[in-house]
């Protein structure tokens, strides 16, 4: 994980669902929760095949000066080891070269043959380590789990509806250069075939958390759900927001999701209790040391998170969609700017012909465009002039609101004018609604 970036300031947990961008949800309005399709079920994947990736990742950076860092013989040795793994299991790769700090660094990208070529389920570690260390942590723990995920599809000979590509970023802890140098150099049309970017950068600290990223609500759930199906709880990541490979993605609008463990914050007494551990003590102690070796990973975290990045690739790349809701629509779709630091606006809807009272279950769709949803307070307004708030200044820099709430508004009629009030209750940063729509069951 890249140590210099601007920390994102704690988010609350959300309640989110398929299809939910980031937002935490008050007691009164809950995600719409359509069934969602039946998972896939996918291998167990050994977590005695990952940690022998990163045992020859250990030696490899023994061979060459303690690490595997940009420039130096244990990158190059680390990305041809890599290649070499899935050469022999039948993936289409290519080495991307780029020059930084006057050496030349390589990312590895691997397409797995078949699959919808327009629909790309991407996974991607980065493999450099920072030249204090041998980086087994940060971060062999993700760059070896998803190149055991790889084999894995291979020795499945998966047939997925989408098509699966995997990704080994260099020079992440300059500055993410390699992810950055690999979107900048995809054209637009390529970009927008990436359906989904999932990011794992430290997932064996030997503390260990378990955090989700909270950034594209279908990959959320995904991992959200395997979890929960092992009884495991989870947090949102903020530790890591935007300082690894999938901030590249994000601000250039593809669905990024991921999976992290802790660096350096202090684990507290109510994760401790939570997940075991150490409390007061960071996640990973060695973090960016020379201390991060093979001997610095927690078996059981490598273990779970590894199954839980095969079960998130199987079942996105499977092509089950959960549906939106369906029924009697009433929608507008003009834009409404929000000003920055000011007064609320609204957007309405007029509903006419529906009979008697509102429903229990009234799905409100919100698409707000604005670059830090953490300012703003946004409400639905009954007709009679009810208030229900969705959303009340969580997610921080988090961009943009394209959420399915469920409001309880059996209370109220149904017919007349219905509102999406919001307000930008800080400055800096701006956005607009771009559209509202109430959808009767």
């Amino acid at each position: 994980m890249k140590l210099s970036a601007r920390l994102s300031a704690l988010a609350g947990a959300s309640a989110l669902v398929l299809g939910a961008f980031a937002g935490a949800v008050p007691a009164n309005a809950a995600p719409a929760s359509p069934a969602a399709p039946a998972a896939v079920t996918p291998p167990d994947i050994s977590v005695t095949n990952v940690k022998q990736h990163l045992a020859d990742l250990q030696s490899i950076a023994n061979a060459n000066g303690g690490n595997r860092a940009h420039g130096r013989t244990g990158y190059k040795a680390s990305i041809d080891f890599v290649k070499a793994k899935l050469d022999a299991a039948g993936y289409t790769t290519a080495l991307q070269q780029f020059s930084y700090n006057g050496s030349t660094g390589y990312n590895l990208i691997a397409d797995w043959p078949g699959g919808d070529p327009n629909q790309v389920v991407m996974s991607g570690s980065h493999l450099d380590s920072v030249t204090s260390g041998p980086g087994i942590n940060d971060n062999g723990s993700g760059s070896a789990a998803i190149l055991e995920n790889a084999l894995a599809v291979s020795r499945a000979q998966l047939q997925p509806t989408k098509h699966l590509r995997f990704a080994w970023w260099g020079a992440e802890e300059l500055g993410l250069v390699g992810s950055k140098y690999y979107v900048n150099n995809t054209p637009s049309t390529e970009r927008a075939k990436i359906k989904a970017y999932l990011n794992f950068d430290m997932i064996g600290s030997p503390n260990p958390g378990y955090f989700v990223y909270d950034d594209d609500p279908t990959i959320e759930q995904t991992f959200k759900t395997y979890y929960a199906g092992i009884g495991i709880p989870t947090e949102i990541e903020t530790e890591g927001d935007g300082r690894s490979d999938h901030a590249p993605f994000k601000n250039a609008g593809v669905p990024v999701g991921g999976l992290f463990s802790g660096a350096d914050y202090t684990k507290t007494s109510a994760q401790a209790q939570k997940w075991g551990g150490t409390a007061g003590q960071a996640f990973d102690r060695c973090y960016h040391s020379s201390c991060d070796t093979s001997a610095n990973i927690n078996d059981t975290a490598l273990d779970r998170n590894s199954d839980a990045i095969a079960y998130a690739i199987w079942n996105l790349s499977s092509g089950s969609t959960t549906p939106p809701p369906t029924g009697t629509v009433f929608e507008n779709t003009a834009d409404v700017s929000i000003p920055d630091a000011g007064a609320a606006v609204t957007s309405s809807v007029t509903v006419s012909g529906v009979s008697g009272n509102a429903p229990s279950n009234l799905a409100v769709g919100v698409d707000i465009v604005h670059t830090w949803i953490g300012d703003l307070v946004v409400d639905l307004i009954a007709p009679d002039g009810s208030v229900y708030n969705l959303h009340n200044r969580t997610g921080s820099s988090t961009d943009n609101i394209n959420q399915t709430y469920t409001v309880n508004a059996s209370s109220e009629v149904a017919n007349g004018v219905w509102k999406l009030r919001v307000q930008d209750k800080a400055s800096a940063d701006t956005g607009y609604i771009n559209s509202f729509k109430l959808t009767f069951p």
